[in-house]
């Protein structure tokens, strides 16, 4: 339904995974809620251990508190040293997961107007597709950022 007077998304989902391209799009959609005056829900959904023995499953899950730990840090350092710090709205999400469907989870928990991810930069998602082609076939993007 059209809202009079509602211009630019609301709710912009970064994904994030570390990568170089997830931090190029993650800055790109801060800029762009910035612009719009939009909450940045910043999502990293840990990757989850089922193969292998009970070890190696305790172990991943470590591996992916660690990692969402030290992205959490690295944003509100980037965001703290930012001249544009104080103008953007931000929030930090993290969850155990397939990465498609708890950005999906959160974008529709959020009510998202827009999601933004990185360009796969594994080998074999060129082959057998990464999470923006399979947000993107699935229409659960009306666009997707998907850089070099």
């Amino acid at each position: 339904m059209f809202e009079l007077g509602t211009d630019g998304p609301s709710v912009i989902v970064a994904g994030l995974d570390g990568s170089p391209s997830s931090m190029r799009a993650a800055a790109y959609a801060a800029g762009l809620a910035r612009r719009q005056g939009s909450m940045l829900a910043l999502v990293y959904i840990q990757p989850m251990g089922t193969m292998g023995g009970a070890d190696v499953g305790v172990a991943i899950n470590q591996a992916g508190h660690e990692v969402a730990a030290d992205l959490e840090r690295q944003i509100r350092e980037g965001v703290d040293q930012g001249s544009h710090g104080p103008s953007i709205r931000w929030e930090f999400h993290t969850a155990p997961g397939d990465a498609y469907a708890g950005i999906v989870e959160h974008a529709d928990r959020l009510k998202a107007d827009a999601v933004v991810i990185g360009a796969s930069e594994k080998a074999g998602h060129r082959i057998l597709g990464s999470v923006a082609v399979r947000l993107v076939k699935a229409g659960r993007a009306g666009r997707a950022a998907v850089g070099p």
